[in-house]
């Protein structure tokens, strides 16, 4: 590093990048994880400059050689902020770029910092040095010795070049239709969108007065800041806006791109602020570390993915957190109705097996085999639905997304609280125990019913509704040790996860398309039905179009699945554990009950591990990819896993039967809506609940 920083005091202009690479190579940590290395280096770095006035006046030189001797405009206007393109054209440009690496401009200060931080996790070990030490950093340079105000003024100019292209782009997006749509009260002549511009350009010409006088400016950017916070709260109305009524593509895309430039722009007004504090040094490590992030991750096509579907993810789980919370029984009388929506769903799924297996009978073209099984099981459930019974295994990717809503309300100052970590905790043994329920109503009923509907069909026909071999095969496919039943459960936990997101995909959708709307003023529809019909199918429609969709897709993908494994020549289906639990009664029925209990039990066995692997598959999905949507990990969740733990030692029957309602409770309830002297004189004559 000293012979480095020997070379910049007498090192021509032309030499400046390179003996900047050549300094950040001495500081770079020999691996990226090693903090302690990272912090000795900049340290180290801080003392020489603070012990020899020249080094620090010849590393300010390369420095100001550098920024005075390139294009800045597009380095900080662009890096690390969306551009105005497709999804598909940004995939598809950097997977260009990858393989096929743009020249490098020598006058361009983004192809001179990629330069230097070379490396595509250099950022790694540059966030991980703390704040302070970057700071005792840029102290240690000295800034206000700098004599070379001609280049300072280059530098400066470039930035008040790229703010101006900066707030230009804010007008222009927060003009977008997608965002005006949202916020209809305001008005063009008065939106702080256009207003900052305004605003911007004023700055920028009393800056560049004071620059040709060579005089302090008199304009400062705080009322521009102002404006900014303005702009930020009608992302924030629209936000919520579109949480009511939907969002789309566009809208997630037009919200994301303003937000990084009104912070891109926030950084730049504080860097050339005429005045040294705090929040401007942050401000200079801030965009520092954001720009060499950007730089090392340029061609990085998971950071594409993940700018573009952030926001849309958060709707789509966001709307199957609400759906989530009618899969929660909160008490007793809640809980034995779940049991009884499940027993009604388990009553369905008994004929919905009769029919899988009679298709399967006829032996149907691959094809055509495919579109009955799948439309069996996408219009079974979709009765299911609209019985308003519940298949238990659709339970957990909807649950999921309601415990990630609650843990991000308890994230949002960083740490979880005691009270949240109850709070959670109490929640997700709600979620247990109302599954566990579900599975429970799901499985005993659609047991005995798949057993009548076998014994009538060999009483009316003379025949079982399967053959011998057909049954052993039903009994080989529950076996979790000879048979891939694990594996397939597996998928069907895959396909679960895929049916919560395209509910809430279309729940969004509904909201943001305004389907009951349309629904209700179909001229055809309000002859042939009336007025009042077509507005409760539209209503129907609004609120159950998600489920419909999701259940629909579900059931296609149970169908089809099997069918494309076939096709393609690989081992792949699905096994759900309420169908497995019918296919014991169908297979019983055909052996006329002569199973060796050992079979009994092993079936059993198979469908319980069926179950688990349905609920725990889906539900693991669901909760990551709720968790995602909120930028939040699984570490999130590690403090409640320790009170389930002490909960299922100490009273393991909570997982399993809700406690019984505190009086106290219990009147409360009855109380909510109600007056207090009517409660009173309706439980004294005996007429109350």
């Amino acid at each position: 590093m000293q012979v480095t920083l020997q070379a910049m005091i007498s090192a021509p202009p032309e030499r400046a990048p390179v003996l900047l690479r050549e300094l950040v190579e001495a500081m770079r940590p020999r691996r990226v994880d090693d903090t302690q290395a990272a912090i000795n280096g900049v340290r180290s770095l801080a003392y020489l400059l603070e012990q020899s006035p020249d080094i620090r006046a010849g590393v300010r030189r390369c420095l100001l050689a550098v920024l005075s001797r390139s294009e800045q405009v597009q380095f900080f206007a662009d890096t690390g902020i969306l551009s105005n393109e497709s999804f598909f054209s940004a995939v598809s440009r950097r997977i260009g770029d990858r393989l096929l690496p743009p020249a490098p401009n020598p006058g361009s200060l983004r192809d001179l910092f990629g330069g230097v931080f070379y490396h595509h996790n250099d950022y790694v070990w540059l966030e991980s040095v703390p704040q302070d030490i970057w700071f005792s950093l840029g102290k240690a340079l000295h800034i206000e010795e700098e004599t070379n105000v001609e280049q300072i003024m280059l530098i400066r100019g470039q930035l008040l070049d790229a703010i101006e292209v900066l707030s230009t782009r804010i007008a222009a997006i927060g003009l977008e239709p997608e965002i005006t749509r949202s916020q209809p009260e305001t008005k063009r002549a008065v939106s702080p969108f256009v207003q900052q511009n305004l605003e911007v350009h004023s700055f920028i010409a009393h800056n560049l007065k004071a620059m040709t006088e060579k005089t302090l400016p008199q304009e400062d950017e705080r009322h521009i800041l102002v404006l900014l916070e303005q702009c930020e709260e009608v992302i924030g109305r629209v936000r919520k806006y579109a949480m009511r009524n939907g969002v789309s593509v566009s809208l997630t895309y037009h919200l994301l791109r303003v937000t990084q430039h009104i912070e891109r722009l926030k950084a730049l007004l504080r860097l050339v602020s005429i005045t040294r504090t705090r929040e401007k040094s942050e401000a200079i490590l801030g965009i520092s570390l954001t720009l060499v992030r950007a730089e090392n991750r340029k061609h990085s096509l998971r950071d594409v993915f993940a700018e573009n579907t952030e926001m849309l993810a958060l709707q789509v789980t966001e709307h199957a957190s609400h759906t989530g919370g009618h899969y929660i029984a909160e008490s007793r009388k809640e809980w034995r109705g779940m049991f009884r929506s499940a027993a009604g769903a388990g009553l369905i799924v008994g004929f919905m097996a009769l029919l899988k297996l009679l298709f399967a009978k006829a032996h149907l073209p691959l094809l055509l085999e495919a579109l009955a099984f799948g439309l069996n099981y996408a219009f079974g459930f979709m009765l299911v639905h609209i019985l308003h019974f519940t298949i238990a295994t659709k339970q957990p990717a909807m649950t999921a997304a309601r415990i990630a809503a609650t843990l991000h309300e308890g994230t949002r100052s960083g740490k979880l609280k005691p009270g949240d970590i109850d709070e959670l905790s109490e929640l997700i043994i709600k979620v247990f125990r109302t599954q566990f329920i579900a599975i429970l109503g799901n499985v005993l009923v659609v047991l005995p019913t798949a057993l009548l509907i076998a014994l009538a069909w060999v009483w009316s026909t003379g025949h079982p509704v399967v053959d011998a071999d057909k049954a052993q095969h039903l009994l080989h496919d529950l076996n979790p040790v000879e048979s891939l039943a694990l594996f397939h459960a597996g998928i069907a936990g895959v396909c679960l996860f895929l049916a919560g997101l395209i509910s809430g995909y279309y729940d969004n959708k509904a909201l943001y398309n305004q389907i009951p709307q349309r629904i209700a003023a179909l001229p055809w529809l309000n002859r042939l039905a009336g007025e009042q019909r077509a507005r409760r199918l539209g209503d129907y429609l609004g609120n159950n179009l998600g489920a419909l969709a999701g259940n629909f897709y579900f059931g296609m993908m149970l169908g089809t699945i099997g069918t494309i494994g076939v096709l393609l020549g690989l081992p792949i289906d699905i096994r759900h554990i309420t169908f497995s639990s019918a296919y014991l009664s169908f297979a019983a029925v055909t052996f006329d009950f002569a199973l060796d209990w050992h079979v009994v039990a092993i079936s059993a066995l198979g469908i319980a591990l069926i179950g688990y692997i349905n609920l725990v598959v889906s539900f693991g999905l669901a909760l990551w990819v709720a968790l995602r949507s909120r930028k939040l990990t699984l570490r999130a969740t590690r403090p409640i896993v320790g009170r389930l733990l002490r909960r299922a030692v100490r009273r393991p029957q909570d997982f399993l039967i809700p406690p019984r309602q505190p009086a106290k409770e219990t009147i409360v309830t009855e109380l909510k809506g109600e007056n207090v002297v009517e409660w009173v004189q309706r439980r004294r004559t005996g007429t109350g609940r």
